[in-house]
């Protein structure tokens, strides 16, 4: 009976060895939003569908935590219905140049068939801006 007793501290430390390695091993694998922008960025260039928009306005916002931030407004109709949308371009800066885009340039726009207010104008191997 007594040698059942000491094992069982020893499964409590293998159980919180495991737990932690678990956890250890969920935190590296949980994606950044940067990554999870990109992943659904390509995914859209890859099986959305393209239609005809204007880009509206490019916003740049200073954000005193994260830095600045560069958005492209853009609007298009998918199916009679009109959207207006924008999106983030401040990881493709070196595709996009918000200083040559102007109020009503004509862009395409990619978008999802399931879900047409999911959509993008510039991926990392595709980009809608026309000039």
């Amino acid at each position: 009976m007594n040698s059942t007793l000491r094992i069982y501290p020893v499964i409590a430390i293998a159980a919180a060895g495991v737990c932690l390695a678990v956890t250890a091993w969920a935190r590296r694998r949980r994606k950044t939003p940067e990554q999870r922008e990109r992943e659904r960025r390509i995914r859209i260039s890859e099986v959305g569908r393209i239609t005809d928009g204007t880009v509206t306005d490019v916003s740049e916002l200073e954000l005193s935590d994260m830095g600045e931030l560069q958005l492209l407004i853009y609007q298009y109709d998918v199916a009679g219905v009109s959207y207006e949308a924008s999106q983030d371009v401040t990881h493709l800066r070196h595709l996009v140049d918000l200083h040559t885009c102007r109020l009503g340039l004509p862009a395409s726009i990619k978008y999802d068939p399931s879900n047409p207010g999911n959509s993008i104008v510039v991926a990392e191997n595709w980009t809608g801006l026309r000039h």
